[in-house]
């Protein structure tokens, strides 16, 4: 079952569409939003929960596709399931490589869609708790001094105090004062960990 705070966005601008799948998603414990056109959704403020977008690839004036490219453009993460009655293979391989997590041709069967959208509802909770944790590491990191951060890279790069000491051409016994409020202040307590913050800094950025 899933929780409460799963919210579920769905995209057509077939009523009767958003009205069977508003209906099965209620049914399987989600909350969901409907939305008739992108642009509705566009000028939508989501709120901070986990969910994902069931998204129709065909509508007027602006399809599927290119909601997805704007969304992204937004940063709105959530993941996106595709559904359509005129599915095709460039659609779906665009899709898919701007980041689609299925894509359903219509009519599809409710277990089809519900299994779908438990996958991405636990994949954005994952990404969720990822953006947490990436935003406490980097609140750490700005709490470093511009001598501490220079010390802090040095440090994640395997180098001994003497080294860095020599590097920056201040003391050893200096260094190891920077170096044990660098670990303090990023809450690592060890090196391997203060090396993992580094490097999950490094590909976030």
């Amino acid at each position: 079952m899933p929780e409460e705070t799963s919210i579920v966005y769905v995209v057509d601008d077939d009523p009767s569409i958003r009205k069977a799948l508003r209906r099965l998603l209620r049914s399987a414990g989600y909350e969901a939003k409907t939305f008739a056109s992108a642009h509705e959704i566009l000028n939508y403020t989501f709120p901070d929960s986990p969910g994902c977008i069931v998204l129709d690839i065909k509508m007027p004036k602006l399809g599927g596709l290119e909601l997805q490219a704007l969304l992204s453009e937004k940063d709105i993460s959530f993941p996106i399931i595709f559904i359509t009655g005129h599915g095709t293979v460039p659609a779906s391989v665009r899709a898919f490589k701007a980041g689609a997590m299925d894509f359903l041709q219509k009519p599809f069967e409710d277990s089809e869609l519900l299994s779908a959208v438990s996958r991405c509802i636990k994949k954005h909770r994952r990404l969720q708790q990822e953006q947490k944790v990436m935003k406490n590491i980097r609140s750490r990191l700005e709490a470093l001094t511009p001598r501490e951060r220079e010390v802090f890279s040095h440090v994640v790069k395997g180098m001994l105090n003497k080294q860095i000491a020599f590097d920056l051409g201040i003391s050893e016994k200096t260094i190891k004062v920077h170096r044990a409020r660098v670990m303090e202040k990023m809450g690592a307590l060890s090196l391997a960990e203060l090396v993992r913050f580094a490097e999950k800094l490094k590909t976030r950025s």
